[in-house]
């Protein structure tokens, strides 16, 4: 699944931890010893200030934005955030939000219905914006948007074409953006006839003009070396009195490079928490007393890595976007279930993952009532050598000239893995290949630039990556809708890129996308857990993503906070608000 932020989402992830170099803390305790701060890393730099053109989960837009619901990193409940309440009419096709009263902007400026009217009007539902928001907030078979307007300054009525189970979270997937300081971009066109919001605060702005209200807002960005947050004085928690407990006032993060720098920054005082890997987790177990930390495990983590391949056939400026030769290997499912049967996710466990993790075999997160385990009937892919040289047999595909596959065609089987750099997994898909006769070029490259291919280029073999994930099964519509933005293994192309001509979508492809927005419409819980195993099933069959390890997920911080409630869900700072420095 993918999409919220917070919790989900819509952007890609990388699948290993990353962190970076820099000053040390004792160069920021010079300069900021006389606040509470929290000192952390961010994986990879950010790429756009902008809320509604995010694709990516490392971003900065959980800490400075809401929406007008929020979700509970703990329990997963739904909770009020904007919205201090909600009512649904008996047919459950108006849902009527009332908003907290006294709301305010980071500037001061009041929040108020006029800005939740402007930001789903204006720019999630306005398709001269291209943003990933939309997706998820397509009803029905139609895919209908829903219509929004103004009862009052605190209320405001979203009506529905269709009952739409997942309202309620997806609410809370839309960040609030300011009227007053955003409008004006959206009706200006620029050079090219596009609203100038598009490229509005981009990395280059000044941050003391990105007005937000979250707990937190830009104080300042170093490019390629750290973001710093500074609290925001007017978020509502912090305005009713016991609602916030928490003390800091300064939140760092650095822009990380490696596992191996964070590591070491951790380890030396320069960061306040660490993302702990599998390799790592020993060695931090060994300093946990001495280092002052308590490395927290929050159970298996949300969402997924896997491998996927190159599905799309379409052509663009006459030119086929993948090899055709490739392309038949790679739009042939025995092919696809031979390399998951191929690839030995014992051995990645152990020795990746130190056995902190499980193996993966669906796109829902285990921790959602609406996976579908093994035992329950979700198909899986043992590791099984013979069993992916006889689909390749029937498939055409034989082996000769010291064991490299070649295709019915007489041609040698080989194609590129790209994956993030840092990725610790790509060179043992390489080498488990290898064993059934394919060879695989494996090409770690910079995040950014893979993303880029993914969305823009679609010029790519074989990808590894991962999704971030979540309770809601309709927050990976984009991934599932052929129209979606991170419908990554049949990208269409998301404006402004070149258009592509023959694009083609599968008729399993189309079954989980209409599934997708029946299990979306379904009130009963029994009915929507049936449509979504059927779901997994039909994805575990044809392999659009080749699903790999679960790894647990844990997180060492400094004993120098109080209030710290570490999940999978909500990993450290979910609820920031309520932490306290007590750093002597």
């Amino acid at each position: 699944m993918a999409f919220l932020r917070r919790w989900v989402a819509w952007s890609l992830v990388l699948v290993v931890a990353i962190a970076l170099p820099g000053c040390s803390l004792s160069q920021f305790k010079t300069q900021t010893a006389r606040v509470p701060q929290y000192v952390d890393v961010l994986l990879s730099a950010p790429k756009t200030f902008n809320s509604s053109q995010s694709k990516e989960a490392n971003n900065v837009f959980g800490l400075i934005y809401e929406g007008l619901t929020t979700q509970n990193g703990l329990t997963g409940e739904i909770e009020p955030a904007l919205a201090e309440s909600w009512e649904f009419s008996a047919d459950k096709l108006k849902i009527i939000f009332t908003l907290r009263p006294n709301l305010k902007w980071s500037d001061g400026a009041p929040l108020t219905a006029d800005d939740v009217v402007f930001s789903y009007n204006d720019v999630y539902l306005n398709e001269a914006i291209p943003t990933d928001t939309r997706d998820v907030l397509r009803i029905g078979k139609s895919r209908a948007l829903p219509k929004v307007k103004k009862l009052d300054d605190q209320r405001v009525e979203f009506s529905i074409p269709e009952p739409f189970a997942p309202f309620l979270r997806t609410a809370g997937a839309v960040d609030i953006l300011p009227a007053h300081a955003l409008k004006k971009l959206v009706d200006t066109p620029d050079r090219k006839g596009n609203p100038q919001f598009i490229s509005a605060w981009g990395v280059d702005t000044d941050p003391s003009e990105i007005i937000v209200n979250g707990p937190y807002q830009l104080e300042s960005y170093e490019t390629n070396q750290r973001v710093v947050f500074r609290r925001n004085p007017f978020y509502w928690r912090y305005q009713i009195p016991g609602r916030a407990n928490g003390n800091i006032e300064r939140i760092i993060w650095k822009i990380v490079e490696s596992p191996d720098t964070a590591l070491l920054q951790f380890r030396s005082g320069g960061l306040d928490s660490v993302g702990v890997r599998a390799s790592t987790f020993s060695l931090l177990k060994r300093e946990e007393k001495a280092g002052n930390f308590t490395i927290y495990e929050g159970g298996p983590d949300f969402g997924t890595t896997f491998v996927f391949f190159n599905l799309n056939r379409g052509r663009r400026n006459n030119k086929p976007l993948v090899n055709p030769v490739k392309s038949r290997w790679f739009n042939n499912v025995k092919f696809r279930q031979a390399v998951a049967y191929a690839i030995d996710r014992d051995r990645m466990l152990a020795n990746t993952y130190q056995g902190l993790g499980l193996p993966q075999n669906s796109p829902i997160s285990v921790q959602s009532p609406y996976y579908l385990s093994p035992e329950e009937g979700l198909k899986v892919y043992n590791y099984d050598l013979e069993k992916a040289k006889q689909l390749l047999k029937e498939a055409g595909f034989t082996t000769k000239n010291r064991g490299q596959l070649f295709d019915d065609k007489g041609n040698p089987v080989r194609f590129t893995l790209m994956a993030p750099a840092g990725s610790t997994l790509g060179s043992q898909i390489k080498q488990d290949l290898s064993k059934v006769g394919i060879k695989v070029d494996y090409t770690p490259i910079a995040f950014n630039t893979m993303v880029d291919k993914l969305d823009d280029s679609l010029d790519w073999d074989c990808a590894l990556l991962g999704l971030t994930g979540g309770l809601e099964p309709n927050t990976g519509a984009n991934v599932w809708s052929p129209e979606g933005g991170l419908h990554m293994f049949n990208q269409k192309p998301q404006p402004p890129s070149e258009p592509i001509q023959g694009f083609t979508v599968s008729d399993w492809e189309q079954e989980i996308a209409d599934l997708y927005i029946e299990g979306a419409q379904e009130i009963d819980e029994a009915k929507r857990k049936a449509i979504y195993a059927k779901t997994q099933q039909i994805a575990q069959e044809y392999l659009p993503f080749i699903y790999l390890i679960n790894p647990l997920a844990l997180a060492a911080v400094r004993n120098d906070f109080e209030g710290t409630q570490y999940t999978a869900l909500g990993k450290v700072t979910w609820n920031i608000h309520d932490i306290r420095e007590v750093r002597e």
